[in-house]
């Protein structure tokens, strides 16, 4: 995935996660954007919307980080 496309699915993200949603309705959320792009794909996107958001609102990062762990924990090697 090239770095713009991760970063337009990570403002995807901060747009769209909300401190109720499930990891599930995440994902299809963004894959409503995104059709294309993977678990993976979006499970990278979010941590580095993290890393690049964490000073805006904790909140949302803290959701994001819960969702990006559990996809990359599923994921398996």
């Amino acid at each position: 995935m090239e770095l713009g496309e991760m970063q337009a699915i990570a403002d995807t993200l901060m747009r769209v996660v909300a401190p109720d949603m499930s990891p599930k309705q995440l994902l299809k959320a963004v894959k409503k954007a995104y059709p294309k792009a993977s678990r993976k794909d979006i499970a990278r996107a979010a941590f580095f919307s993290i890393f690049s958001n964490a000073d805006q609102d904790h909140g949302k990062a803290k959701n994001l980080q819960a969702f990006a762990i559990a996809e990359r924990v599923n994921d398996g090697p």
